[in-house]
């Protein structure tokens, strides 16, 4: 039997949404958001089996959110689209103001406190312009070096502590990370705030700075 145009197309976008209804599936997308990636390091980066993260690769790929290419005898994925940035970050918006648990998870990681308001994008613009500002990249060595905001410091939360008798007292310190499901940036912010630093988060993460055509550094090779 024939199905309407209608019940045709609402097919095609619960496609999209059963992709994104798996946790791991929304980490691997992350990931993706910061650069194109192999399925070994995804696996690694994941900590899911090589095995399990192609199949849940194939399932992102069915739903358009993902594309593939080859090199050689691997296989290397990207994000078909940066709007699935946005899509991802409407996931967030709406499960913060609708889903009580994820507040009280949030207010976890600022340790029972309310978080300060996020630093927007073109805010730390004009702040890295003048001069005043230390930026703070929470990701892994390896992501950082792949790409990040010019004149970031980078340190990990396990590292943090190294850096706390650099930063000085009064200065206004933006840490940001993956994008709009890390939590290291919230983690970060509360362990400076917890030493009397004057510390917030960034809007977003990297991808999203990258995507609005801001300058982004990478080490060199």
């Amino acid at each position: 039997m024939s199905i309407s145009p209608k019940t045709a197309l609402l097919e095609e976008y619960a496609l999209v949404a059963r992709a994104l209804s798996a946790p791991a599936r929304l980490s691997l997308l992350e990931q993706l958001a910061q650069g194109e990636r192999g399925v070994e390091a995804l696996a690694e980066k994941t900590g899911l089996t090589v095995a399990n993260c192609s199949q849940h690769l194939q399932q992102l790929r069915r739903s358009g959110l993902v594309t593939s290419r080859r090199d050689g005898k691997a296989v290397i994925y990207r994000l078909t689209d940066a709007r699935t940035l946005t899509l991802m970050d409407l996931l967030r918006v709406v499960a913060e103001r609708n889903l009580a648990q994820v507040e009280r998870i949030l207010r976890g990681l600022s340790g029972g406190e309310d978080a300060p308001e996020p630093v927007s994008r073109a805010e730390l613009a004009a702040r890295l312009a003048e001069g005043s500002v230390t930026v703070l990249d929470v990701r892994p060595a390896d992501e950082y070096a792949a790409g990040h905001i010019p004149g970031a410091l980078n340190a990990t939360l396990t590292e943090l502590d190294r850096l706390l008798s650099t930063l000085a007292p009064d200065a206004e310190i933006v840490a940001y990370c993956r994008g709009p499901y890390c939590v290291y940036a919230h983690q970060a912010v509360a362990t400076l705030r917890r030493h009397g630093l004057n510390a917030r988060r960034l809007e977003g993460g990297l991808p999203e700075w990258r995507e609005e055509g801001r300058p982004v550094l990478a080490a060199m090779p």
